[in-house]
């Protein structure tokens, strides 16, 4: 039993720092704030009020509407210490006004050495950490659209211990003139885990929650229509006493190749986790499909290597 306890302390430890680096001081539902697909990672995740090109309602939900048809996307993520983040999307406008976008993220850690009291190897263990969304948004008018998100959370922490919760997105996009557009987001009402160890430890068990911080983000993009690309600012505030900073751009080189890059998680007071990003996009026109490969590279200050994150999608 003592052995027992120590290796669900220890997948505890790893999945909370291991896999999700020292975002928001490793509170529960971090994986989820490492970003959605190679765009909006290589912006920064600046994206709260973005209303151009590809998107999906993760980052805000009131963002569907301006979609220019639907969009298929997929991402695999190759990150150190046997971690994983893999997303996929499916997103489009509804006519005459709305839009509705639902996603899937999946993350956990692999390859968790399992030993007995006497320190002989048993077996491998894994977390597996996921989200379900669907978002629908409408525009309430020419210039201001506003969408809700439902997100359900399943976390695999270990066998017989598991969490399974609903949590809501809230979010608006107000275009402010043709080439400006403000957004707010109000994310993660109502998440938190809760765990019950009463059917891997029956008496010696218990039950304890531990909640999301709720975020609240307000961002401005700006086009820079004669040139092809836009930039991107956006504050984030949580209610665990945080404030971050996220700066995004990219810039088309020609009808086939975007460049990105971008600055996330630059938090005030600890200034040394802020993450430089990068990516690019290379697509091209089949028929009425628009392909494209995407590709990020964000720095992870506290881990051995950088995160890569590749995906396909295309619009049609």
């Amino acid at each position: 039993m003592p052995a027992r306890i120590l290796l669900i302390i220890f997948v505890l430890i790893t999945a909370q720092s291991a896999s999700l680096r020292a975002q928001l001081s490793g509170l529960p539902g971090a994986f989820a704030r490492l970003g959605f697909g190679a765009r909006g990672m290589g912006m920064g995740n600046a994206m709260s009020a973005m209303r151009d090109g590809e998107l999906t309602g993760f980052y805000n939900p009131a963002s569907t509407p301006f979609l220019p048809g639907r969009v298929v996307a997929a991402s695999y993520g190759l990150l150190s210490l046997d971690r994983s983040l893999n997303t996929l999307s499916y997103s489009q406008a509804v006519h005459p006004s709305a839009g509705f976008s639902v996603g899937i993220i999946n993350a956990g850690v692999r390859k968790i050495d399992g030993r007995d009291a006497d320190g002989f190897q048993t077996e491998e263990y894994f977390t597996s950490e996921n989200q379900f969304s669907f978002s629908f948004a409408d525009k309430v008018s020419q210039y201001v659209s506003l969408g809700v998100g439902m997100k359900i959370y399943y976390y695999r922490l270990f066998e017989k211990v598991s969490s399974t919760i609903l949590g809501v997105d809230i979010g608006t996009l107000v275009r402010l003139t043709e080439r400006l557009t403000l957004g707010i987001t109000v994310q993660d009402i109502n998440s938190k885990y809760k765990w019950d160890t009463s059917d891997l430890y029956g008496d010696q068990g218990n039950s304890t929650t531990e909640k999301f911080p709720l975020l609240r983000k307000i961002g401005a993009s700006y086009s820079l229509s004669d040139y092809g690309g836009i930039i991107s600012l956006e504050l984030e505030n949580g209610n665990s006493n945080t404030n971050i900073i996220r700066l995004g751009g990219e810039i088309d080189l020609s009808d086939q190749i975007t460049l990105r890059a971008g600055i996330d998680h630059w938090d005030v007071k600890r200034p040394e986790q802020a993450s430089p990003t990068f990516g690019f996009s290379v697509r091209t026109s089949i028929d009425d499909f628009t392909p494209a490969l995407n590709y990020a590279y964000v720095v992870e200050p506290y881990s051995l290597f950088a995160i890569h994150i590749i995906s396909l999608s295309t619009r049609f």
